[in-house]
């Protein structure tokens, strides 16, 4: 998998958007294969919902909707190294007080740099194509987005 995964990354280089989703079901081994990867590259893993949610835990409620994608921009340009950002725990990003859209702020990342991430929902396919899914329906965190924009890498068990 890992060097399907080194290939799929040198690929996507010239692409508008470069956002590489590892998506498979809960234990798959998605952080793992990030860490191999960070491992083998040199890089790091960021740990989206620690960095991201030290930052916001400073803002007054309030400004956390604001700020959100800012700050996340500036984390990411802090620790991408190079082209490459490695991202994993990104559940924060579905916070329905954030009022963001998880997938947009990340293939807006995905434009100035590869960017691979764990998707921690599901992938469905639907009447209306491929869908990622976070959260039950019923949930406020809830998600449904296309596939579009985003290249998959399903991880089988």
């Amino acid at each position: 998998m890992l060097p399907r995964l080194k290939q799929l990354v040198d690929e996507i280089a010239p692409l508008h958007s470069k956002l590489i989703l590892l998506i498979g079901s809960p234990g798959c081994g998605k952080t793992a294969l990030l860490l191999e990867f960070a491992e083998q590259a040199h890089v790091s893993v960021m740990n989206l919902g620690l960095k991201l949610g030290a930052r916001l835990a400073r803002l007054p409620h309030k400004q956390r909707r604001l700020q959100a994608g800012h700050l996340l921009r500036e984390i990411a340009d802090e620790h991408a190294s190079g082209d490459l950002l490695l991202v994993d725990n990104i559940e924060l990003l579905f916070d329905a007080s954030l009022a963001i859209n998880p997938l947009d702020l990340l293939k807006r990342l995905a434009h100035a740099r590869r960017v691979v991430a764990a998707w921690p929902g599901e992938h469905r396919e639907g009447s209306t194509g491929a869908r990622l899914i976070y959260a039950e329906t019923s949930h406020p965190e809830h998600r449904d987005d296309s596939l579009a924009g985003v290249i998959p890498f399903f991880i089988q068990t």
